[in-house]
Formats: structure tokens, C-alpha cells, sequence
């Protein structure tokens, strides 16, 4: 498991944290698993919401 400390993460870098594809998670932000936001126009996951899904263990699969 990978660790960050920063506030959000690009799509990109929360599909690495998580080993999955962009595609899921994508996937999980429409089934609202993860939580988005737009920033600078740019989609963006919070750090909170990504730490909640690294907590439950299982949740998002490729």
C-alpha cells in the first residue's frame, strides 16, 4: 500500500494508490464510493475520501 500526504490527487495518482485502472475509478466516483471535486478544472479526489477507500480494505476491484 501506497501512503500520500497531500489535500487531493489527480485520477491518475489515485488509480496507481490504489493499483487499479483510471477506468475504475472513474467507475467508483459515478457509484459514489469515492468523492470528486472540480479544482482549477480539473477533477480531483480528496485526500480524505481516498484514505476512507484505502481503509475498506476490498472495496474497489479491477
Amino acid at each position: 500500500m501506497r501512503v500520500f500526504t497531500c489535500s487531493v490527487h489527480s485520477i491518475r495518482e489515485t488509480a496507481w494508490v490504489l493499483g487499479v485502472s483510471q477506468s475504475v475509478v472513474f467507475r467508483a466516483i459515478r457509484l459514489g464510493l469515492l468523492t470528486a471535486e472540480r479544482r482549477y478544472g480539473r477533477l480531483v479526489i480528496p485526500g480524505s475520501s481516498l484514505r476512507r477507500v484505502l481503509s475498506d480494505q476490498g472495496v474497489l476491484r479491477d
